[in-house]
């Protein structure tokens, strides 16, 4: 099947929709631009009366609420931004259920950390929140609680936070707006030969970090934050597209048929949901170097990670604890859930499974350090 017909089944097909928007497409030198906000509301209404699902992530907060407090130009502290935030997010949010009154659309604010999304408890209360709105026909407006979240709690941007929700809500479709008019084969603003890509049917195959070299001034994503967000939905098995938030009507001339933007294809086969909010909403603890032959083992035969691939273990993690693991040259692999603790590692690493027993002087259950189904290879961080 070609691309465009691929792209038309996901169009007519897609009921329940996550749009993400940036600060630099919400926001001037004077701070939120309300004709983006109101024309943005016309047509995710317009998309809502179609029976589809919508979400919105916004960014924006910051933007809209540093004016009141500091001159242009300046750089914030978090303590800065925080307040600046405390004063933008309500004007932001006044801002959409206006903009959305008109229509007799009913908005919802819903403000997360990553702490929301690594409790597990937690994250299956924001999916049953989620799920009441979206059946009593409100739109949720999705941001970063900038105004209370400390530096390691943070998603570091709302790419990461939109794509962590693709799994929250299972979403069918995830269009990014931005300020580029899509992906190119290198920084167009660099490289006078960069050709924009109209359809990426395998971002595995993507460079990302040579072909994105840059930010936007407003925001705090860029490019390369986008296409790591639609690596992590390709693997999720939901299609991503990201377009130019400047366009005029750009929603609505995308689900016309209009070509814009690049999409990017899912991976044929999508990885289990657990997998993905174990790799993405927690935080490697420590890191297992693996050899060559447990390396091959992992990417070819689809195999757990056994202690005898081990070569060397660094940090301080706890049985259950997610790692990283390292090829020999230094190259990530993956993440996954470890059976053992560091120090339990060190001691059996490079050892036969049958000799663990003897080495920890315990009897256990598992042999593998990481079994498969608690591993997630390519993981796009």
């Amino acid at each position: 099947m070609d691309w465009i017909r691929w792209r038309d089944q996901v169009l007519e097909s897609a009921r329940l929709v996550v749009i993400k928007v940036g600060s630099a497409v919400l926001t001037s030198e004077q701070g939120l631009d309300l004709r983006v906000v109101n024309r943005l509301a016309d047509q995710i209404a317009a998309l809502h009366d179609q029976g589809r699902d919508v979400i919105l992530v916004s960014s924006g907060a910051v933007a809209a609420g540093r004016g009141f407090l500091f001159t242009a130009g300046e750089q914030l502290s978090l303590p800065e931004k925080q307040a600046a935030a405390a004063v933008g997010q309500s004007r932001l949010m006044h801002s959409y259920d206006e903009a959305f009154e008109r229509y007799n659309k009913v908005t919802a604010q819903i403000l997360l950390t990553r702490d929301d999304l690594r409790s597990r408890h937690r994250f299956l209360n924001a999916r049953n929140t989620f799920a009441t709105l979206l059946e009593s026909g409100v739109i949720p407006v999705v941001n970063e609680n900038d105004t209370v979240v400390v530096r390691e709690l943070k998603f570091g941007d709302n790419d990461l936070l939109a794509s962590l929700l693709l799994n929250v809500v299972k979403a069918d479709l995830f269009i990014s707006l931005t300020t580029a008019d899509g992906v190119y084969s290198g920084n167009p603003e660099l490289d006078a030969d960069a050709e924009k890509y109209a359809c990426i049917q395998d971002i595995k195959d993507v460079d990302i970090r040579a072909t994105c070299q840059g930010s936007t001034n407003s925001g705090s994503g860029g490019m390369h934050s986008k296409l790591l967000s639609a690596r992590r939905a390709s693997q999720l098995g939901v299609p991503t597209l990201i377009v130019s938030g400047k366009v005029p009507f750009v929603l609505e001339k995308v689900f016309a048929g209009h070509e814009l933007g690049t999409w990017v294809m899912p991976e044929e086969r999508a990885i289990p949901r657990r997998k993905y909010w174990l790799a993405y909403n927690l935080d490697p603890l420590g890191e297992v170097i693996v050899d060559a032959g447990a390396r091959d083992a992992l990417i070819m035969g689809g195999k757990s990670l056994l202690p005898i691939g081990v070569q060397a273990v660094q940090g301080c993690f706890e049985p259950g604890d997610l790692i990283r693991i390292v090829d020999p040259n230094g190259r990530e692999l993956g993440l996954g859930l470890c059976n053992f603790s560091s120090e339990e590692l060190t001691k059996i690493c490079g050892c036969k499974s049958s000799d663990i027993d003897a080495i920890l002087n315990t009897r256990i259950r598992h042999r593998e350090a990481v079994h498969r189904d608690n591993l997630l290879l390519d993981a796009a961080h």
